[in-house]
């Protein structure tokens, strides 16, 4: 089982700009190329912030309503500061929260929660940017097609790394949702096989309708109906 990794899915022709870079031009440049957010990037292309809508509304929110029906908004001293810039340096979230290339999207996908990002520059050794992935981006995975799950599922899960026969525990996957039907020798492996299920990229959901083999106790042999 391997999951797509950041490299797969990130985009690697990014829009960025430098710290000295004008407000102005970086609403030009977001625009232009209908992104959200750009990186900042210093002289040797290592990122040293994100410069988002977000970041840029807090000027629009400074301004005074000039029909005085809003009350001026009390910012925090950063957001005051944010409302005051002119510079990429001075409106950018930092430092980035940034991925790399070998990550894999659960990997990514949990740091964007914990941070609450919806992007993440992704950078290499030298924290150099190398693309952008965003939670679009992580979403692309559950376009995999039903029949790549299944037999990931029933190739690469229930017999290589579980040792299951092919006869004894069934998957059927429709529009990502799988469903689990046959018969094990300990249900308690039940509960980790639904578990890897659900780690295999472009899985919505999973069901198990597993039941446990019977076994026939040593010495003891089930009773023979008596004849009427």
């Amino acid at each position: 089982m391997q999951h797509r990794t950041v490299d797969e899915l990130m985009t690697k022709k990014v829009v960025s700009v430098g710290p000295a870079t004008p407000f102005k031009e970086i609403v030009k440049e977001l625009a232009q190329n209908d992104v959200t957010a750009v990186p900042v990037v210093d002289a040797g292309n290592r990122v040293v912030g994100v410069v988002s809508e977000g970041d840029l509304m807090c000027k629009s929110a400074d301004q005074t309503d000039p029909f005085g029906r809003l009350p001026v908004p009390c910012l925090e001293a950063w957001e005051r500061a944010r409302a005051e810039g002119t510079r990429a340096e001075e409106l950018m979230s930092a430092p980035a929260v940034c991925a790399r290339p070998g990550w894999n999207v659960v990997e990514a996908a949990r740091l964007m929660a914990v941070e609450g990002v919806k992007r993440l520059p992704v950078v290499d050794e030298a924290d150099r940017l190398v693309g952008i992935v965003s939670r679009g981006d992580l979403l692309r995975v559950f376009l995999r097609d039903d029949r790549a799950i299944r037999e990931e599922i029933v190739h690469d899960l229930l017999e290589r790394t579980l040792g299951l026969a092919p006869s004894a525990v069934a998957a059927d996957v429709s529009e990502g949702q799988v469903t689990l039907t046959g018969s094990v020798q300990d249900r308690g492996t039940v509960p980790a096989l639904v578990r890897l299920c659900r780690a295999v990229d472009g899985v919505v959901s999973v069901r198990e309708r597993i039941v446990q083999q019977q076994q026939e106790r040593a010495g003891y042999s089930p009773p023979r109906r008596r004849s009427p």
